[in-house]
């Protein structure tokens, strides 16, 4: 029998790692949390808990309690860490029926508190991702809700482009990118970015998922416009949507200054309808897949777009 790249890959990785970190088992720190049993999910219950990878990497677990195993996400976190959002984003995605990791990958700065409040930032490689996000499947190895034959990697804000340079590098079934990986600076080489986007998105080999803002203060609509041209250059399937009035930020409802609930809803329901067509097949091997829906005003002027709060 011919075992898929990706199938053998967290074979592997189950059995003996690839980095001290994540050769070991898990050490669970609480069963739940705040008796994270949610009886919202199609009548059922989520299920949460507190996990430490052994590299010391604190990670927020959450799934729908049955049988499973169900498709997993590693969900990453906005430049403030592993707040309380990304925790309700991933109770979310588990009421849509996945086994969901929430990881800290900033948990190396010296100074939570000052990250989670936006007064301090920690500046993650790309090689660093890849590892971290490695050290968080192979804790997922420990859990059998989580399908390790359906990964995806979703980023936000800083971290939008640590998916796709994870899937470039290790078969997984899609990239998902809200506000990020398209701005000027995402396409410089320098020390916390090695290889350039472009060589990146040409190493891609799943279908990407990508969100953006009209409103936007960094990402600009010329800036979508080239991750989506690069995207079609290299013959690579997406689904892109750029929705009229949202600023930067606009899912996290923490956040009344950019919070935008109709774009919100809308955006989450276009995730959920290209994770349904990734996991249904609907993506098919030797074909490419192009859609792109934009909303933006015909008086449409970057420079007039401010940061909120």
């Amino acid at each position: 029998m011919t075992i898929s790249p990706r199938r053998e890959f967290f074979r592997k990785l189950a059995l003996f790692g690839g980095l001290a970190a994540l050769s070991s088992a898990v050490r669970v720190k609480a069963q739940t949390v705040s008796n994270a049993k949610l009886a919202d999910f199609a009548g059922g219950t989520i299920l949460g808990q507190d996990i430490t990878c052994d590299n010391g990497m604190p990670a927020f677990l959450a799934c729908p309690a049955g049988s499973g195993p169900f498709p997993t996400v590693i969900l990453m976190h906005e430049r403030y860490g592993l707040v309380q959002h990304t925790r309700d984003q991933a109770m979310r995605c588990a009421r849509d029926g996945y086994a969901v990791m929430a990881p800290n990958f900033f948990f190396r700065h010296p100074d939570q508190a000052a990250l989670n409040a936006g007064n301090a930032r920690y500046d993650l490689t790309d090689p660093e991702s890849v590892e971290l996000i490695n050290a968080a499947l192979a804790a997922l190895t420990r859990h059998a809700a989580a399908d390790l034959t359906k990964v995806v990697v979703a980023g936000y804000c800083q971290t939008g482009r640590h998916p796709l340079v994870f899937a470039a590098e290790v078969p997984i079934s899609a990239a998902v990118v809200w506000y990020g990986a398209a701005a000027r600076r995402e396409w410089e080489v320098n020390r916390l970015q090695p290889k350039a986007l472009d060589d990146v998105i040409a190493a891609l080999r799943c279908p990407v998922f990508a969100a953006f803002g009209e409103a936007d203060h960094i990402i600009s609509i010329d800036d979508v416009q080239r991750l989506r041209n690069r995207l079609e250059g290299h013959h690579k399937s997406y689904d892109i949507h750029l929705y009229a009035g949202a600023p930067h930020g606009w899912l996290n409802d923490t956040m009344p200054g950019r919070y935008r609930k109709p774009q919100a809803e809308a955006g989450w329901a276009a995730q959920q309808r290209f994770l349904s067509k990734v996991f249904a097949g609907g993506f098919e091997a030797g074909r490419v897949s192009w859609r792109f829906e934009g909303d933006s005003g015909t008086d449409y002027d970057f420079s007039r777009n401010v940061r909120l709060e």
